[in-house]
């Protein structure tokens, strides 16, 4: 007996349930309408309005990694997870950085 599996049962593991996927559009749909929000009804402003927008869409992009790419879904640690934490590292360097530029060039060019 052969006690790999086979092709089906790999397709299988990594395919989610109608279920989390529905959960995950939901989860999106509501961040997205959230900062949509946010903006036009103008609760917040300023610099605070920027850093939630951006803290919304960083969550939504970890949102979309869980439910849609199956991350951390695998028995055990692979490579998959230490790669996409890398690069949710330095997506949030980049746009940490990003903020504090713009930030720094308004405050010397006002």
């Amino acid at each position: 007996m052969n006690s790999e599996p086979n092709l089906n049962e790999i397709k299988k593991e990594y395919h989610g349930t109608l279920r989390s996927y529905i959960q995950g559009f939901i989860a999106s749909l509501l961040l997205t309408l959230a900062s949509f929000a946010l903006v036009i009804t103008r609760v917040i402003s300023g610099h605070f309005l920027i850093y939630t927008i951006v803290a919304l869409g960083l969550i939504q992009a970890a949102v979309q990694l869980r439910f849609f790419l199956k991350l951390g879904h695998e028995d055990h640690p692979r490579w998959e997870t230490l790669v996409f934490g890398f690069m949710l590292f330095v997506l949030l360097l980049i746009a940490i950085c990003s903020l504090w530029i713009m930030k720094n060039l308004n405050d010397r060019l006002m």
